[in-house]
C-alpha cells in the first residue's frame, strides 16, 4: 500500500516517498512533506546544479550547498538558475 502525504511543493495530496532521501532532519522533513513527483522535479534540478557548477557530492561544502538548494526549491519555491544554462529541448 502506498503512503500519501500532503505535498508542500505541489500543494496537493501525492504519493509519498518510500524512505527519507537525505540524512538527518532535512531528510525527515522531505519524507514527511514531499511527494514522489516533486522529488523527481528536484532530482532533475539537482542534476543540473551538479553538472553546471561542477559539484562533487563527496565535498562537504557542496553537499551543504545542495541541501540548502533542496530545501529552498521544495519548501520555498526558490529556484537557483545557473548563468548561461540552456535547458535541453523537449521532444
Amino acid at each position: 500500500m502506498t503512503r500519501t502525504v500532503y505535498c508542500e511543493f505541489e500543494k496537493r495530496d501525492a504519493e509519498g516517498l518510500d524512505f527519507a532521501p537525505w540524512p538527518g532532519e532535512a531528510g525527515q522533513r522531505v519524507f514527511a512533506h514531499i511527494g514522489k513527483p516533486a522529488w523527481a522535479k528536484w532530482l532533475a534540478h539537482q542534476t543540473m546544479l551538479i553538472n553546471e557548477n561542477r559539484l562533487s557530492p563527496m565535498d562537504p561544502a557542496h553537499r551543504r550547498f545542495l541541501q540548502e538548494q533542496m530545501l529552498a526549491f521544495l519548501f520555498e519555491g526558490n529556484v537557483t538558475q545557473v548563468a548561461g544554462y540552456v535547458p535541453p529541448e523537449q521532444d
